[in-house]
């Protein structure tokens, strides 16, 4: 994608925003080349601001959490969050062009959050990454152990053998039923499966919605998938890839940087011939080759040597990074503490801002060891206001669903030919 006429407009009016800047960056370690990489900082500055490092690899940072960043100046929080390599405001070379993909690496994308503190002039941060961005935060701590003063790992990845522990959990839950919760759901998501109906892509979004809406909404919708109305369904599948991936540029823009995800972390794992296998969807969507090669660190061998402080934070429901991986890390890391909250699934800081904001401010103000205590208040803080609508979009339209066929059934034996 080069920076067209209408891109480059909104590029610059995101980079005119205060707070934005750029950094010069090499394109590839080595080279001859440079880019601009950019980064906002907004709120107050401290000694220690707060490094907010979103998911993905795909998710944006200026334009996509402008709200959370308002939202936490609010709470007088100092947060700087760095444009990912090939995502939006620092996709391009200074030709306009996207940068190659040999320019995409976690390495690369590590060294450069180093380089936006160095310009920044700060010495060591509180680093919250979420998802994928946990990755880069611990990568932060292995490759520049000095600049981290505090850690917060929300949906934590640890390595590429978790898909194990995805598939497990995935398993558990919507295809052995043997979280009480989820009994029901097993049994739908059986007959869908040896029906037919449940193809891989459709496995990730049922397990995202069992995160983001709970058992009772994705409930309603297999009844629906099951008496054959799959309007709701696509619809609903829309509606979420809109909500929390944005593919909209300078928002989500997963298209470069999702060799990441493939090469250096495993997404589209080699499938294991079992039910309900994510990496089989995860291949599916892939816009590449899908094959890993090898991952940049031994998180294992190195989280032992972590010397500061770890807030660890999981949600029950979350069958992306599930728990089981969260309590590993927290076992790993000697200064950590497991903040583990039932009813939320995935990334606390995209599907609960409230809860997020509360671990920063805590987190800020030197109370990381409280947050255990803290559960169930935590737990209880709404999800955002966008998916409680669309949890409630979804049960409005299942109602209507089930109403409607039925209605249009009469009025056709009503009508008589003329």
């Amino acid at each position: 994608m080069t920076m067209n006429a209408a891109r480059r407009r909104a590029h610059d009016k995101l980079a005119a925003l205060a707070g934005v800047r750029p950094v010069r960056r090499p394109i590839v370690q080595g080279g001859d080349g440079e880019f601009d990489l950019y980064y906002v900082r907004t709120g107050h500055k401290t000694a220690h601001p707060l490094v907010v490092i979103p998911g993905g690899p795909g998710a944006a940072s200026v334009a996509l959490y402008r709200a959370f960043r308002r939202h936490a100046a609010v709470d007088g929080l100092d947060v700087i969050m760095i444009e990912h390599r090939g995502v939006g405001l620092s996709r391009h070379d200074d030709a306009g062009g996207d940068l190659p993909p040999e320019a995409l690496t976690v390495d690369a994308v590590v060294d450069d959050i180093a380089a936006a503190l160095d310009d920044a002039q700060v010495d060591s941060a509180i680093v919250y990454g979420t998802s994928y961005g946990t990755y880069l935060a611990a990568g932060l701590g292995v490759r520049h152990p000095g600049r981290i003063h505090t850690m917060v790992l929300d949906s934590p990845l640890l390595s590429a053998a978790d898909i194990n522990d995805v598939r497990a959990q995935i398993r558990r839950v919507l295809w052995d039923g043997v979280i009480p919760e989820s009994a029901d759901l097993a049994v739908k998501v059986r007959r869908l499966v040896a029906d037919g109906v449940l193809d891989p892509t459709a496995v990730l979004r049922a397990a995202g919605m069992y995160g983001i809406a709970g058992p009772k909404v994705l409930s309603r919708q297999l009844d629906l998938l099951l008496a054959g109305h799959d309007w709701l369904w696509a619809a609903v599948g829309l509606g979420t890839r809109l909500l929390l991936e944005r593919q909209t540029p300078y928002h989500h823009e997963p298209d470069l940087v999702e060799r990441i995800a493939y090469r250096e972390l495993n997404y589209g794992a080699v499938p294991d011939g079992g039910p309900l296998d994510p990496a089989l969807g995860f291949r599916e969507i892939a816009g590449g080759d899908p094959d890993f090669v090898a991952e940049p660190y031994d998180l294992m061998a190195a989280m032992p040597g972590f010397s500061w402080p770890t807030a660890v934070i999981s949600g029950g429901r979350d069958l992306t990074t599930p728990p089981a991986v969260a309590r590993r890390i927290a076992e790993l890391i000697p200064d950590a503490v497991l903040v583990e909250l039932p009813t939320a699934g995935h990334s606390i800081l995209d599907t609960r801002e409230q809860a997020a904001l509360r671990i920063c401010t805590s987190v800020t103000a030197g109370k990381i060891h409280q947050l255990p205590s803290l559960s169930s208040e935590l737990d209880d803080l709404p999800a955002n206001l966008s998916l409680r609508l669309l949890a409630r979009a979804i049960n409005v339209a299942a109602k209507a669903e089930s109403v409607v066929p039925d209605a249009l059934a009469r009025a056709g034996r009503q009508v008589t030919p003329s």
